[in-house]
């Protein structure tokens, strides 16, 4: 009841005020908690989906990878002849040369041939149990070539096996940075206790493909009964929230998608349990930033709430007082004659105090027109003045956003070829449009090709295939920005466009002393000697490149930009034979090397 009197002793302008503001407060506040609870749960939903999306996909893909190895060993397994030579070999019988090319050419090569039509496969190989056979590259290996791989040091090396480096061959002839999962599978025999082993291998990129797609607050692993969890790229540190992201999950062979908070953070965490591999599958998006953005969209309409109400209080006051102004004069005017001040001057009284009010209410409300219009006007002029700065903001991001745009589309039909060409351009206009003060790493500048050579692939009816072989330290050098990517263009327009057919083109990088020299070599239709000679002197400056196709004047700029860079001593020379090849070769200095010899001498003193 205090409250009440308390309320009742308000003036009748503060009362009014207090009724309107609650009234307004409670059905914008209902409407505001319903709208932004919404807007979360979209978000969320949304996130939710395209997980579970995902990882459907991948589900499926990866049952499909995993029933090919499984078929290949069990086709291995029932091949009669190749079970034959492995029982009799461990019996040490000896076989011709004139047999084992009978078996090459015959029951091998057909299990060759079996591994090579299936794309997804990185080979199927079986060992002997002993050194007796000779071996048939690249299916039948003896125990020597066994012992290599990391997994014939188990006692049991049954089962499957992740993320090793074929080590079959040399650092030299296999690709050490590929990693590679297996099914190895025992051949038993009822003679005698094991006769051979088989292992079925396929790379980890091609296993697990999400691993090694990088998406902005997205990571995924997978975790094998050992408690290994496995990321695409090795290097990269373990997410922060992993292990206990790794609590939640259940080992269901289900698909699970959930949306959880997890120390401060929001994530959408997909997983499931592949019982064939003994492990799970997991993949996290941080959607943080989304949620937050409808918590601030939220906070920012209570704020612009909160002050409109105090703007409207304030101004409900106003208009009420100028509504009672004329009375509150009145009463005023009384109290100080009460007083004795008998200055006291009550202006437009009028014979008819409702009429003098009515005068007064006139002004007030004139007055109050003017302000508006005033507000109005200035309010205008502020909008426009928004609307101008925010046309001015559209820049080179909005190309980029547009064709984002467009991949997405292409990826919800399923176009995944147009949504690969639309990433490749996107890629190559932010390489293309980004200012960059001084020289860029060679790994960028073949970034850039890689991504134009796919947009070139799109406008003939052959394909050109990029080898790369570029040892890391080279990787890691400075170059001036486009100077590779002219070269291979001009490989293309002059070498290999008027073949019309298949080819390929070789980028090579060799460390010489203090130098690397990147080679870059085109199976197009080479020059004769009168040719290359004539652009060597193009290339040098001393015969005029300008006008006409193939003058040389890419070169040469790549030649005057790296000269510019480095030196004289530094530059591009030209090889090339008619009918067979042409030969670019790039020399640069090992500026990397010399940072790095750089940091060891500072850390030695």
């Amino acid at each position: 009841m205090n409250w009440m009197r308390q309320f009742g002793s308000l003036k009748l302008n503060i009362k009014f005020t207090l009724v309107i503001i609650l009234f307004m407060v409670i059905p914008i506040g209902v409407l505001a908690s319903v709208l932004f609870y919404n807007m979360e749960q979209n978000v969320i939903d949304e996130n939710v989906n395209y997980m579970q999306y995902t990882m459907e996909r991948n589900k499926d893909a990866l049952s499909t990878k995993i029933d090919s190895i499984n078929m290949s060993t069990q086709l291995f397994l029932s091949d009669s002849a190749l079970l034959d030579i492995l029982k009799n070999t461990q019996e040490g019988k000896k076989y011709s040369a004139e047999e084992w090319y009978a078996l090459k050419s015959g029951d091998i090569t057909s299990l060759e041939r079996l591994v090579n039509n299936n794309p997804l496969l990185y080979g199927v190989r079986v060992y002997a149990t002993n050194d007796n056979i000779q071996e048939v590259m690249p299916v039948l290996y003896n125990s020597s070539r066994m012992k290599k791989q990391v997994w014939a040091k188990a006692d049991d090396p049954s089962g499957w096996h992740f993320n090793y480096t074929d080590n079959l061959f040399s650092s030299y002839t296999m690709d050490q940075n590929r990693k590679i999962v297996s099914l190895v599978t025992q051949i038993d025999d009822r003679n005698y206790e094991t006769i051979g082993t088989i292992e079925a291998a396929m790379t980890m990129e091609n296993m697990f493909p999400s691993l090694y797609e990088v998406i902005e607050n997205e990571w995924s692993c997978f975790a094998d009964a050992d408690g290994s969890y496995y990321f695409g790229d090795e290097t990269q540190e373990k997410p922060e929230l992993l292990e206990d992201v790794m609590h939640i999950v259940d080992q269901d062979d289900n698909i699970q998608t959930s949306y959880v908070k997890i120390n401060g953070k929001n994530l959408v965490v997909s997983s499931f349990y592949v019982r064939e591999l003994d492990g799970m599958l997991v993949c996290a998006r941080d959607i943080t930033q989304n949620v937050h953005g409808v918590y601030y969209q939220r906070n920012m309409f209570v704020f612009i709430m909160v002050v409109f109400l105090i703007v409207l209080a304030f101004f409900i006051n106003a208009i009420v007082k100028h509504m009672l102004k004329k009375l509150y004069e009145i009463l005023r005017g009384i109290r100080r004659v009460q007083g004795g001040d008998l200055d006291v001057v009550i202006e437009d009284c009028g014979n008819d105090e409702m009429g003098e009010l009515g005068t007064q209410i006139n002004k007030m409300l004139s007055r109050i027109k003017e302000l508006m219009e005033d507000n109005l006007s200035r309010e205008m002029l502020a909008k426009n003045s928004e609307i101008r700065a925010l046309q001015n903001q559209i820049n080179a991001h909005f190309i980029y956003n547009v064709l984002e745009s467009i991949k997405m589309m292409a990826e919800i039909d399923e176009e995944y070829e147009i949504s690969d060409a639309v990433t490749a351009l996107g890629k190559l206009l932010r390489y293309s449009m980004k200012w960059v003060s001084g020289n860029v790493l060679v790994e960028q500048e073949l970034d850039y090709i890689k991504n134009y050579m796919a947009l070139i692939n799109l406008r003939f009816d052959y394909e050109i295939f990029l080898s790369l072989n570029i040892p890391d330290i080279i990787l890691k050098q400075e170059i001036p920005k486009m100077s590779l990517q002219p070269i291979v263009e001009n490989a293309i327009c002059h070498g290999i466009e008027q073949m019309a057919e298949d080819t390929n083109i070789y980028v090579k990088g060799i460390v010489e002393e203090n130098d690397c020299v990147i080679e870059i070599t085109d199976a197009g239709r080479g020059m004769t000697e009168e040719e290359v000679e004539r652009l060597k002197l193009k290339i040098a400056g001393k015969i005029d490149s300008g006008g006409g196709s193939g003058n040389g004047i890419g070169l040469k700029n790549v030649q005057d930009r790296i000269h510019i860079a480095f030196g004289e001593k530094y530059g591009i020379e030209v090889a090339s034979k008619i009918g067979c090849y042409t030969k670019v070769i790039v020399r640069i200095p090992m500026t990397h090397m010399e940072k790095e010899k750089q940091l060891e001498m500072e850390n030695g003193r």
